[in-house]
Parts: C-alpha cells; structure tokens; sequence
C-alpha cells in the first residue's frame, strides 16, 4: 500500500510539472465564441491561423482569422502588418481589439490592432525558384563479353512569378566489344509566360539525334497556350502537397534530316503533359512527361516520346532514379521499327531552392 500511494504521490508530480511546462510554452488563441485553442502557432496565411495543438499527437488545425478575438504568442515571429510593415516578436492580448507585441529588437511593447494583422509566418519564396537534377548511369562487362554503356540525365527549371525556363537534356551511348550498338541525344529548351496564376503562353525548341534510327537531327519548334492544372500547394494533405501537373498545345514546325531516307518537314500540333508527385518529404518522386507532334495533314503520322520513372533520395542532394522512356514513330524511315524503348537506371544530384515547412 506504502509503494503504491508514493507511486501515485510521483505521477501527480509529473502530471503537475508538466502542465506547469506545458502551460508556460503554449500559445493561446480565444475564439471570437468564447472558447480557447491552447498549441503553437504556426501561420497565418490566406486569411487561415494555423496551430499546432498540444494534444499529444502534433496535430495542425486551421481556424478562420475572422473567427479569432485575440491571441497569445510566446515565441518570435514575423507579424506582417497591412501597411507593409513588419514586426518580429511576441504579442499577448491587449485592450479590446488589440494586441501588446513586443518586438525582438526593443524593450518596450507597442499597441498593434488585430484587424492591421495581415499574415502572421507566411512562407516567403524567393523571387526566383531554382530545381533540377544532373544523374548519370554506367555497366561494363569484361570476359566472354565487352559491353558497355553510360547514360546521362539532366533537367533545370528556374521559376518566377511570369516565367518559367525549362531546360532538358539526355545522353544514351552503348558499344559490344568496340562496335557501336546504340547513342541517342535529346535536347529541349522551353519558356512560359504566365499571363495569370495558371494560364501561360509557351515557346519551345526540341532537338533528337540517333544514329540507329537513321537519324542526323530532329527539330522542333512550336509555340501554342498551355494550363498549370495543379501547382505546389492546392493541396494540404501531406502526400499531395507537392504536386504538379500542366499540360500544353499548340503549333510547330517539324524537321528530319536522315542519313540515307529522304529528309521531310512540315506543320504539325504539339501537345504535351508534364506531371511531378513528391511523396513522403521527397524521398520519393513519381514523374511522367509526354510530347507529341501530329502532323496537320494526316494526324495518323505522328511522333511521341514520353518518360515515365520514379526517383529517390538517398541522402540530401543525392538521388537515383528509374525511368523508362518511350519513343514513337508511326512513320519510320525504310529500315527502322516505329518503336524504341530505353530503361535507365541512373545515380546522381538534385536541388531545389523553394522553401518549404
């Protein structure tokens, strides 16, 4: 009975101390109905207050800033005023309608209404949003057989508010004791315009060589309107909040110059979809990117290339990735297959400089 009363005697201390804790390094929001939310403020963004409840499992709920009287915050941060300014500090009630902050930088605490709160921690991007990834793969065999192949991926994407470059490059080179078996080169440079949030304009220029299609150089170059149907952030659940996905269409101008077949070019369409879903914090990405070019004439004469793969971080920047690529030519030149598939297995780097929680 002795063990028992001092085991519960240690569990009152505990439970007492922690809410003592618990008490001092919560910040408080009171409803406009009276109630009390007690966790840690997070944001407030779009006219959301985000807070990070102390239920034990770390949940964030979004309440509307209409809704909220006032509120205590116990740590630093930027509260961005109407008028431009901002503020960086803690803030507890004040009269009614207003708050007392107290700035990092001064002693004193000044008097800011509510009403001139318009965001609290807002996730500030940097006027241009860097990403790419440079990835590379190579197999040798030595012995009863001399095989040999080496790969190179690279992709660059810089990003402002207006516009947007794209830049796309691959290397495919394979040889059997010396003699050539395969090499392939792919380049692509695109700009968007956005002339709103999702509607935007494009220009862009694609380049392919073969030697085992026959091929000295494929080029492309169109122009058209194109949709961003999905963007970073529309969606706040966890797995989706990450996700990408636009889709083009338009006009080109569609060259080929063979080796031995005669040489053709004509107008042709172009339509293209490029989807992009990080899941788990990045450490995996799904991707898949088309681009198809039919001719004006005879839409049943059409070439299209498409990559599909997934990628996975390994450690920071470092990634390797799988990816199967897809080319189609409903008409080949004498000689050659309308269809050529290429399954890469590549190691390699990644960046991207947009800020994220």
């Amino acid at each position: 009975m002795h063990r028992l009363r001092l085991g519960l005697l240690v569990v009152f201390m505990i439970s007492g101390l922690s809410s003592l804790c618990f008490a001092e390094g919560t910040d408080l929001v009171t409803m406009k109905d009276g109630s009390l939310i007690r966790g840690e403020v997070l944001e407030l963004s779009n006219g959301e207050l985000h807070i990070k409840t102390a239920f034990g499992v770390g949940d964030i709920i979004k309440i509307k800033w209409a809704d909220v009287a006032t509120l205590s915050v116990t740590h630093l941060l930027p509260f961005h005023l109407k008028d431009g300014t901002v503020i960086v500090g803690t803030a507890k009630e004040g009269e009614k309608g207003t708050l007392q902050m107290k700035a990092d930088a001064m002693a004193g605490s000044m008097t800011v209404p509510i009403e001139q709160i318009a965001s609290v921690n807002p996730l500030v991007q940097p006027p241009v949003i860097y990403s790419g990834s440079l990835t590379a793969g190579f197999s040798q065999t030595t012995g009863n057989s001399h095989l040999r192949n080496a790969s190179m991926l690279g992709e660059f994407v810089g990003r402002s508010e207006q516009l947007r470059l794209s830049l796309l490059g691959r290397y495919v080179y394979g040889d059997n004791a010396g003699s050539l078996i395969t090499r392939n080169s792919r380049g692509t440079i695109k700009l968007d315009f956005f002339m709103t949030k999702r509607l935007f304009w494009f220009a862009s220029a694609y380049f392919e060589q073969d030697t085992f299609q026959d091929l000295k150089m494929r080029t492309a170059l169109a122009t058209g309107p194109g949709y961003q149907f999905v963007e970073r952030g529309d969606f706040t659940h966890a797995w989706f909040k990450d996700m990408t996905l636009y889709a083009e269409a338009g006009l080109s101008y569609f060259n080929e110059d063979f080796k031995l077949a005669g040489d053709k070019s004509n107008a042709r369409g172009r339509w293209s979809l490029k989807f992009n879903w990080p899941l788990l914090d990045d450490r995996m990405t799904l991707y898949h990117f088309q681009e198809a070019y039919p001719s004006v004439q005879n839409t049943k004469d059409f070439y299209l290339t498409m990559d599909n793969g997934v990628r996975f971080k390994l450690f920071e920047g470092l990634v390797s990735g799988l990816q199967i690529t897809t080319r189609y030519n409903s008409n080949p030149p004498p000689g050659t297959g309308d269809t050529d598939n290429l399954y890469l297995m590549t190691f390699g780097y990644s960046f991207d400089t947009s800020r994220r929680r």
